[in-house]
C-alpha cells in the first residue's frame, strides 16, 4: 500500500480527538433522530466496525489478513447477535472491548492496509459509543432486553 503524503497523516492525538468528537456526534444523532429506539442500531454498529479491518486487508491485497480479520469480525458479529437477543449490556461491553482491541490489534495481527492513525481513531470512538450505550441503558432510556 502506498504511504500517504505527510499532509494527509494524522497525529495520534488528533486521531483520538476526532474519534471522540465523532462518537459524540454519532451518539447525539442516534438519540435525536430516534434511530436508537430500534434496539438493533448498536448491535449493527458492532458488526460493521470490525469490517473496516477486513476492508483494509482487502485494499492491501493480504489474503492472510483478510482471513484473520474475517474471523475476528465473525466473533464480534456473534456477540452482536447474542447481545441483541439477550441483553444490550453485552453490546456496550463489546463496543468498548473493540476499542481496547484496536489498541492491541497491531501487535497481534499483521494487516498492512491499516492506516497509522486508525487504531487511535477507532479505539476512541468505540470506547465512547460503548460508554454512551452504557449510560443510556443505566438511565433506562433504552431497555437492555426485549422482554
Amino acid at each position: 500500500m502506498a504511504r500517504m503524503p505527510a499532509e494527509y497523516r494524522l497525529s495520534h492525538h488528533m486521531a483520538y480527538a476526532i474519534g471522540i468528537v465523532l462518537g459524540i456526534v454519532v451518539g447525539l444523532f442516534l438519540k435525536t433522530s430516534g434511530f436508537d429506539r430500534d434496539r438493533a442500531v448498536y448491535p449493527t454498529i458492532l458488526i460493521v466496525i470490525p469490517g473496516y479491518y477486513v476492508l483494509f486487508a482487502a485494499m492491501a491485497g493480504s489474503t492472510n489478513a483478510i482471513i484473520i480479520e474475517s474471523a475476528v469480525m465473525l466473533g464480534f458479529t456473534l456477540v452482536a447477535v447474542w447481545g441483541f437477543a439477550n441483553n444490550l449490556w453485552w453490546i456496550a461491553a463489546a463496543l468498548a472491548g473493540h476499542g481496547v482491541w484496536d489498541l492491541i490489534h497491531g501487535r497481534l495481527i499483521s494487516n498492512p492496509g491499516v492506516p497509522e492513525w486508525w487504531p487511535a481513531f477507532c479505539s476512541s470512538i468505540d470506547i465512547y459509543l460503548g460508554a454512551w450505550l452504557g449510560v443510556l441503558l443505566r438511565q433506562g432510556r433504552i431497555p437492555p432486553s426485549r422482554r
